[in-house]
């Protein structure tokens, strides 16, 4: 498999568990504190198993900055998924403004720019 296409799919199988792991337990407000903690840091750990490698493999082909970026793009794009599937919460022209200007940084960041 071509190394973008690894890269890419490690880092959103990552970003689903880091997604879950961070904002999931927002549907249990009941749950005891401490165990949420324990419970997110478990899905962290497979957010961790997916996304170092994602880094290791894709380094070199994407420059640091490029690999935070898609990073943020698929993060932004996993959370909207799962905020109005999971949480069920709406999002806003107000959120998609910001989404599509951060999308816009993405443009700037892998655009390539004439010899400098």
């Amino acid at each position: 498999m071509p190394i973008p296409v690894t890269t890419i799919l490690l880092l959103t199988i990552s970003n689903v568990f880091m997604t879950f792991a961070w904002y999931g337990h927002l549907k249990f407000k009941s749950a005891p504190l401490l165990a949420v903690i324990l419970i997110a840091w478990g899905i962290a750990l497979f957010e961790y198993l997916f996304q170092v490698p994602a880094n290791r493999i894709g380094h070199g082909y994407f420059s640091a900055a490029e690999l935070k970026t898609i990073q943020e793009v698929l993060t932004l794009s996993i959370f909207a998924i799962f905020s109005v599937w999971y949480l069920k919460e709406p999002l806003h022209w107000n959120h998609l403004l910001g989404f599509a200007f951060i999308a816009l940084g993405a443009f700037f960041i892998f655009h390539k720019w004439g010899a400098a």
